[in-house]
């Protein structure tokens, strides 16, 4: 039975989390005119390099339909531009533009300085721990 109130807290706890991240990821977005999902297809871009459209509607949790309406929207306001790699004509990749890579380095920055300031009372053991730990639970998504 213990164990039980323990995944129950456990449970509360990364939905609190969860919903504070959130709140603070809108709260940076807000004033750049960009939307939320937009900064989120260039973090994964910033991290992954080029991808074919799929792979990213795959990692962003989205069809592709979805996926090409946004990065339609993306391409005007010059985050990214599509390219066809010579290897595969049929195939459509998604890169960042010299103005997204600026966009992803600096919303990086705000992740690396909130990172800091969430385990800067840890120990370097507690944090390698709590990074085994995010890669463990990632994994399982």
């Amino acid at each position: 039975m213990v164990m039980d109130i323990n995944h129950r807290k456990l449970s509360h706890e990364i939905i609190e989390f969860y919903d504070k991240l959130s709140s603070w990821e809108l709260a940076v977005v807000k004033g750049t005119g960009h939307s939320l999902s937009h900064i989120h297809a260039v973090e994964i871009l910033g991290v992954n390099g080029a991808m074919r459209m799929k792979e990213l509607a795959e990692k962003m949790g989205i069809t592709t339909g979805t996926l090409t309406v946004q990065i339609d929207k993306m391409v005007r306001s010059g985050l990214v531009m599509r390219q066809v790699p010579q290897t595969d004509r049929r195939a459509v990749l998604v890169t960042l533009t010299e103005a997204g890579e600026v966009i992803y380095q600096q919303h990086d920055e705000l992740h690396h300085q909130l990172t800091k300031q969430l385990t800067m009372k840890m120990s370097d053991d507690e944090r390698r721990c709590l990074l085994g730990l995010f890669e463990r639970m990632n994994h399982e998504f």
